[in-house]
């Protein structure tokens, strides 16, 4: 048992290890880190520049005028002088709508840039539900967490269960709504290998400021390894041993294995004990009812919780499910 609970563990510290990017980045933006960050930081800059500039300029020609113009004597009445300029107006028509014109084109260019991934770019599915992110990878697997190989364009397509939340990766600079119902796309390109926090943007709920995970971008040949090792767990484990990787990433931001409840009951010893339900029966917590639990997580709710669980159904296998009964059956077994 105590290799399961050191898979537990370093199953946990990988979920938890705050994500770390290149040193560098500015006072306003962190270190750019996809092909898209430099024209993006370009036109941030430039209208942060032009605004400055022009913050600058009206504030100390309001504060002349102020002074210039103020009344010399207590009831001193000011002088009528109604002119205009024709060349000043025009001047200062022209320029803004120079400049506004400017900042749309680049806006747009990077824009276009950004909806139209290349040719061969790898396609990553993003299914987003409180409070998690769930990524699959061309040959089925599902993860908690993105990995791309670096250099390589990746298009996500974006779909969300229940609430409009929203991917956004500060160091690619990209950000899109998961909107329940529909898909959305985008695409990046990391330009160096490291992790870097993805975060949801869009507040989804009571636990959103826990919905973030990490984007590892794999050095050359890297990510085709991590893949292989990752899309089959059970060529290295046994059965409990997956179970305790599997709750640690899918079940521990609601549900605990040390006997405190939380937004779910905790589920140490929970395997094959009395359960009461909200409608005051009682059922047997065997391998029918984990399972139900998993799929089918309304059907039966415990006394005392509410319908935060959605379904696992499509993300789970059975024989993901299965070593999580197993887990908790050498978890209840430990308990006593």
């Amino acid at each position: 048992m105590n290799q399961l609970i050191a898979s537990l563990l370093l199953a946990q510290t990988r979920t938890d290890l705050p994500p770390v990017a290149p040193e560098g980045g500015t006072f306003w933006l962190p270190p750019g880190a996809s092909t898209a960050a430099g024209h993006t930081d370009a036109v941030f800059y430039f209208i942060y520049w032009v605004s400055v500039f022009f913050f600058l300029l009206i504030v100390a020609l309001m504060v002349y005028f102020a002074w210039r113009y103020r009344a010399r004597t207590p009831g001193q009445a000011a002088s009528g002088q109604v002119t205009h300029h024709t060349v000043l107006e025009l001047t200062w028509s022209a320029i803004p709508l120079v400049l506004v014109v400017a900042m749309f084109y680049l806006g747009f260019r990077g824009y276009m840039d950004m909806q139209n991934p290349p040719r061969g770019a790898l396609d990553v599915r993003v299914l987003a539900k409180k409070w998690d992110w769930f990524f699959t990878y061309p040959n089925g697997h599902i993860d908690n967490e993105l990995h791309v190989p670096v250099d390589a364009p990746v298009r996500l397509t974006l779909e969300s269960n229940d609430v409009i939340h929203s991917l956004f990766i500060p160091a690619f600079r990209i950000k899109r709504d998961a909107v329940p119902g529909r898909y959305n796309k985008i695409w990046f390109q990391a330009r160096q290998p490291g992790d870097y926090l993805l975060m949801c943007s869009e507040f989804c709920g009571t636990r959103h400021s826990d919905m973030q995970t990490r984007v590892v971008v794999h050095p050359p040949g890297e990510y085709e390894k991590w893949l292989t090792e990752a899309s089959d767990p059970f060529r290295t484990r046994t059965l409990a041993e997956v179970g305790a990787m599997l709750v640690a990433r899918r079940c521990l931001q609601c549900h605990t294995v040390d006997g405190r409840a939380n937004i779910g009951p905790s589920l140490k010893g929970i395997y094959e004990h009395e359960v009461e339900l909200v409608d005051g029966t009682k059922v047997i917590a065997d391998d029918d009812y984990i399972r139900e639990s998993v799929l089918y997580p309304q059907a039966k709710i415990v006394r005392g919780f509410g319908r935060e669980m959605s379904s696992f159904k499509g993300i789970l296998k059975d024989k993901e499910i299965t070593a999580i009964i197993e887990y908790l059956k050498e978890l209840s077994n430990d308990s006593r």
